[in-house]
């Protein structure tokens, strides 16, 4: 079941890529553990200043919206 949400959320992260590519950033699946989606969000969103907004409003609502059991998505920074 596990394999079955990631893969579900790498391919809803590709539909978000779309729109970060636009602006010059990206966005990297980690991983998915406990509820939790990890990501790196990398190019000009990895510094931009509305990068909190961009995670919590934009990947995180999609992915929650589409994805039900997902809790949150956290940032990481490698």
């Amino acid at each position: 079941m596990k394999n079955d949400i990631e893969k579900e959320i790498i391919d809803k992260i590709d539909d978000i890529r779309v729109f970060l590519n636009i602006e010059g950033g990206d966005i990297e699946f980690i991983k998915y553990e406990d509820g939790y989606v990890y990501v790196k969000l990398t190019g000009q969103c990895a510094h931009c200043a509305f990068l909190d907004n961009t995670l919590k409003d934009t990947v995180e609502s999609y992915l929650k919206e589409e994805i039900p059991e997902i809790e949150g998505v956290i940032n990481v920074t490698l």
